[in-house]
């Protein structure tokens, strides 16, 4: 199978079949009610800024799709979403368009209807080994990225039918790529990402993570109805068995900023209330893909509507935790619970640092 067509199964798949997680970690986390907020909800301030560029909102479109003539137009709508919306945007893996040049308008079109939002290019940690550094600036071309986001997914190619499981010398290729002109940053697809793996990154040279943690969508789930569709009942049995393997989203958060990194929340922001909550953990941007895939087959508008929920949680959550700006969050007094207080007590994080010490050092 094309890795072209592998992107239809995966968009079909995603929109016919349950792939969401069955645990939702954001629900463990409380931001603290500040029932005098002394502030003037009109005077909030959304924005911030990402590689160089002032976005309206801490947001990001995250990674979906491209590769395959069919699936040109969710690129345009996205980009033209973001666009309007002044948020940035990530594209699919563009191996495809390395693989094959007619696709390579289904990424670069994103690029001519979103002329002045951060756009982030996408290929996965394999590929990059098997291509060599310089990859990074041929994509980087191809659709005028402000950086080039490399994946790493090795649950879902574990999954995948014709998954490749080579995963030696990655950690010494990101080295190489991060020294070139192209900024980049890597992406787990779903896994999350530890303190220890975060550590190596920062010190190769990475300097943005996005920890696409256990919480969102799971690609092990997706390869699994892709394997029964295929008779291979073994990979569709494997799975099953993996589809809430990893860290979740928050727990990742945490870990990540322990190692230094700039955090971008994935992996189960379903509102900005959930985006609020990454922000207060240490992220700086939060992300969401398939809440907009459907609203994407639509027409722009629907991706509009959907960003503006969250865009409009987000400021009913500042206003009462008392934030003019997003920077605040960070100093929000949070409420850490269930299985997630679990995980970061295990961890070994002083829990207090999020719930007391902050307000006490206001």
């Amino acid at each position: 199978m094309t890795t072209s067509s592998r992107k239809l199964d995966h968009i079909r798949i995603c929109m016919e079949k349950p792939v969401d997680a069955k645990k939702w970690p954001f629900q463990d986390l409380v931001l603290l009610h500040k029932a005098l907020p002394e502030i003037d909800e009109a005077d909030i301030d959304t924005s911030c800024h990402f590689l160089g560029k002032k976005l309206k909102a801490p947001f990001m479109i995250s990674a979906m799709t491209g590769g395959h003539p069919e699936v040109k137009q969710i690129n345009v709508r996205l980009g033209e979403a973001a666009q309007e919306l002044g948020i940035a945007l990530g594209v699919g893996s563009q191996r495809a368009a390395i693989e094959d040049k007619r696709l390579v308008d289904t990424f670069s079109a994103v690029r001519d209807v979103a002329p002045d939002i951060p756009i982030i290019g996408n290929i996965g940690a394999v590929q990059l080994k098997r291509s060599g550094p310089k990859i990074i600036e041929r994509l980087a071309e191809m659709i005028d990225a402000d950086a080039i986001a490399v994946h790493l997914n090795f649950l879902q190619e574990s999954i995948q039918p014709e998954g490749d499981k080579d995963a030696g010398g990655v950690l010494e290729i990101l080295k190489s790529a991060a020294k070139g002109s192209v900024p980049i940053m890597v992406k787990e697809t779903g896994a999350g990402i530890s303190r220890e793996v975060a550590q190596d990154l920062v010190s190769a040279g990475v300097k943005i993570i996005d920890v696409s943690g256990v919480g969102g969508l799971s690609w092990a789930s997706v390869e699994s109805f892709r394997a029964a569709e295929v008779g291979d009942d073994e990979l569709e049995m494997m799975g099953r068995l993996f589809e809430s393997w990893g860290i979740p989203t928050p727990v990742s958060i945490v870990e990540c900023k322990a190692a230094g990194a700039f955090v971008i929340s994935s992996g189960g922001v379903r509102s900005g209330l959930d985006a609020a909550k990454s922000l207060a953990l240490g992220a700086s941007l939060a992300g969401a893909a398939l809440p907009l895939l459907r609203p994407a087959t639509k027409d722009k508008e629907a991706v509009v509507r959907v960003m503006n929920a969250y865009i409009r949680a987000l400021r009913i959550t500042m206003f009462l935790t008392g934030c003019k700006e997003v920077t605040q969050l960070a100093k929000v007094p949070l409420v850490v619970l269930g299985r997630t207080r679990e995980w970061l007590q295990a961890r070994g994080f002083d829990l207090r640092a999020f719930s007391v010490y902050r307000e006490l050092a206001k």
